[in-house]
């Protein structure tokens, strides 16, 4: 028999969620009315999946997930129901994907599982920290701010993204217009003018034999070079899988000067605003830190992650656990220690976290300020070269013609 969802008004006018099993959807409806209620909405329920399961499309996407946890979380403070709230933020939705994800989340939560786990059913739009999250505050009855310092996240995560996205734009289109020009050059402007000097038989000047022998070796073994790159960017993902590779080359990025303590300072701002939300949402210390451990991407700092785990287990404070482990910013951990002084560690973190994400901000905007002349002057210093290497043969048949 199948199930139905329903939205029922009571005798109070007040709205009531819920699900029946019905032959049909009018025999739903009567059953409800039997009841004592009106119904409003009755529909088919898919079947609830389960968390090992198969999941469901390609799930949301960031922004989605941003807007429904900023909508769930202001109706929760205005004291909808659970049920309510996700019944109004489904129907609020432009895409039919998020009423259907909604849709599914709520037939679980009607079903009597809590919303992490009805949210577990849908791992491709709900990552595992963000289910850790609200785990949390459904323990600690403070859903609703856990949901609104999510968004909070949320929201300052994908503008950071898309700032370091709109700052290497311009790097990105003059380095591709630099390449496609040098490859038109060299594959088609300067074959058609060797053909013409080597009608002329007369003694080439060295930069034009010297560009004229490596136009013939590009030409000759670009493909060898294509494989080889595409041999070598295989075999890297290979190795990346690795975790002991991948540690390696994440600390030969760390030992850079400039990219180490740009990857730093992001996995810092990550860490310390995981750790703010849970520590407020009065998540324990270390289940605390087990969750921002999970959002660090560098593996060195998540293993001194875990090392400072450890060390708060064994009654050691927080910011001399952090530094001891020697990766952490040291503002960082001299905003954790005055924050444990004075009792206020989820408003530190926060402002650390503010601080790392200005400094990130700060050091991109550095690096493609002066990425951008230093490939204009890298192609303006190629195309010289090219147009010397052709002119000067030009130059010396002028001098002989006269």
């Amino acid at each position: 028999m199948p199930t139905f969802r329903y939205e029922a008004l009571d005798a109070d006018g007040r709205s009531r969620f819920g699900s029946l099993e019905a032959i049909t959807p009018r025999a739903a409806r009567d059953t409800l009315r039997a009841q004592g209620l009106a119904p409003v909405d009755v529909a088919e329920s898919t079947a609830i999946p389960s968390p090992a399961g198969r999941s469901w499309g390609r799930g949301l996407s960031n922004d989605e997930v941003s807007l429904l946890t900023r909508q769930l979380a202001t109706l929760l403070m205005a004291g909808s129901p659970l049920e309510q709230a996700l019944s109004a933020v489904g129907r609020q939705a432009d895409r039919q994907a998020v009423k259907a994800t909604l849709d599914r989340v709520r037939d679980a939560v009607v079903a009597g599982q809590t919303l992490a786990q009805a949210m577990s059913l849908e791992p491709r739009t709900f990552s595992p920290l963000y289910r850790g999250l609200v785990s949390v505050g459904g323990e600690t009855g403070r859903l609703a701010g856990v949901l609104a310092r999510l968004a909070d996240y949320l929201e300052a995560r994908q503008a950071l993204r898309q700032k370091i996205g709109l700052a290497l734009i311009y790097p990105t289109l003059v380095a591709v217009i630099a390449i496609a020009v040098i490859a038109a050059l060299m594959f088609y402007v300067v074959p058609q003018v060797v053909a013409v000097f080597q009608q002329s038989r007369q003694t080439l000047p060295w930069l034009t034999r010297a560009l004229i022998g490596f136009s013939a070796f590009v030409r000759t073994t670009g493909w060898l070079w294509i494989v080889a790159l595409l041999l070598a960017l295989g075999a890297l993902a290979i190795a990346w899988k690795t975790e002991r590779v991948r540690a390696r080359l994440q600390r030969t990025l760390l030992r850079l000067p400039i990219i180490g303590r740009l990857l730093t300072g992001l996995d810092a701002s990550r860490f310390a605003s995981t750790l703010a939300i849970l520590v407020a949402s009065g998540a324990p210390l270390l289940r605390a830190l087990e969750a921002a451990a999970g959002v660090v991407w560098l593996l060195p700092m998540r293993e001194a992650t875990r090392a400072v785990s450890e060390r708060v287990t064994q009654g050691v404070a927080l910011s001399r656990a952090m530094e001891e482990a020697a990766v952490f910013p040291p503002l960082l951990v001299h905003l954790v220690a005055s924050g444990e002084a004075s009792g206020q560690l989820p408003a530190m973190l926060e402002r650390a976290s503010a601080q790392q994400e200005r400094e990130v901000e700060r050091r991109l905007a550095w690096i493609t300020g002066l990425i951008e002349p230093l490939l204009i002057v890298l192609l303006g210093g190629v195309v010289l070269i090219l147009v010397m290497a052709v002119m000067l043969p030009i130059v010396s048949m002028n001098q002989l013609i006269r």
